[in-house]
């Protein structure tokens, strides 16, 4: 058997209804769409959310804030997850996915100081918070920012 063998079991497909094609069709002259009217038309349906020419619920509610387009998002590690992997030094972004402590980079990775380390380690990442930095450098360790 070959792949172009392959056709789907008898009766599991019906052919579709050719419409506006004569009256023996059955389905001629208006292609079972009646007269006139929204529906008869080419692209007659309106879209979702469409309320008959009221004003849409989407546009009635009021709107608060932006968006920016620019932000940044950065995976967080904390480091008390720097502790339990210990061993590994430098800390690097790539050591951190391979270990499994962030899914994906987004657009870097920060290091917050949540919890305590107390091995010295050489972290490199994007961007650092105070508490991080402070509780680095008193455990002896660095932090290089890429």
């Amino acid at each position: 058997m070959r792949l172009e063998d392959l056709k789907p079991a008898k009766g599991a497909t019906k052919k579709s209804k050719r419409v506006g094609r004569g009256p023996g069709s059955g389905a001629g002259k208006t292609a079972s769409k009646g007269h006139k009217g929204q529906k008869a038309r080419s692209g007659g349906v309106k879209g979702a959310g469409f309320e008959g020419g009221q004003m849409p619920l989407q546009r009635r509610i009021p709107k608060r804030g932006f968006t920016n387009i620019f932000r940044k998002e950065y995976a967080i590690v904390n480091l008390s997850e720097l502790e339990k992997i210990g061993g590994t030094d430098p800390v690097t972004p790539e050591i951190l996915v391979q270990k499994g402590l962030i899914k994906d980079m987004k657009t870097g990775v920060k290091i917050l100081g949540m919890g305590e380390l107390k091995s010295k380690l050489t972290i490199r990442a994007h961007k650092f918070s105070k508490s991080a930095l402070d509780k680095i450098q008193a455990a002896g360790g660095k932090a290089e920012v890429i």
